[in-house]
This record gives structure tokens, C-alpha cells and sequence, in this order.
């Protein structure tokens, strides 16, 4: 594992011990728990961004979609208990 150092705000090192004392962890644990998952959060909302304007390019390129109401349809569906195969995309 590689070493950092972090220098907390006024307090927050206080409130780290006292979480980390309930929570009957280390602060070494909770900061390293925070900081894996701000960095898979901030991974999973780039993957998103990406996949949303990859998606517009498609539908710009293709002009294939789905509308709400074919979404609604087969959604209803699949609440209902059914398996039915995904909408097909149209023009």
C-alpha cells in the first residue's frame, strides 16, 4: 500500500475519532473507506456521462429510440411478473 498524509480542517480530525470510536474502526480505516468510495463514485458518474453522450451519438447518428411510453409499456409488464424481450428501437 502506498503512504499519504491529509491534513483535516479544524475539528474534523476530532469528529474522525469519535466516529471512528462508535463505529468501532480506526480513522485510518474510515478515511480509507471515504476516500474508495468518493473515487468509485466520481468513476461511476464519469462511466454515466460518457455512456449518455455515446448514446446521443447513436441516436444522432441513427436515429433509433425508444419513447416513454414503449419504456412504460415493457416496464409494466416486467412489474407484473411477466419476461417479455426488451422494446426494439425505431425511427
Amino acid at each position: 500500500m502506498a503512504t499519504t498524509s491529509i491534513k483535516l480542517k479544524p475539528g474534523l480530525k476530532e469528529r474522525l475519532d469519535r466516529l471512528a470510536q462508535e463505529e468501532d474502526r480506526s480513522a485510518h480505516w474510515l478515511m480509507h473507506r471515504a476516500i474508495e468510495e468518493y473515487v468509485d463514485l466520481k468513476e461511476k458518474r464519469r462511466q454515466f456521462l460518457k455512456d449518455a453522450e455515446d448514446a446521443l451519438e447513436e441516436y444522432r447518428r441513427t436515429g433509433l429510440h425508444l419513447t416513454h411510453e414503449d419504456v412504460m409499456d415493457w416496464m409494466d409488464k416486467v412489474i407484473a411478473g411477466e419476461d417479455p424481450l426488451a422494446p426494439e428501437p425505431h425511427q
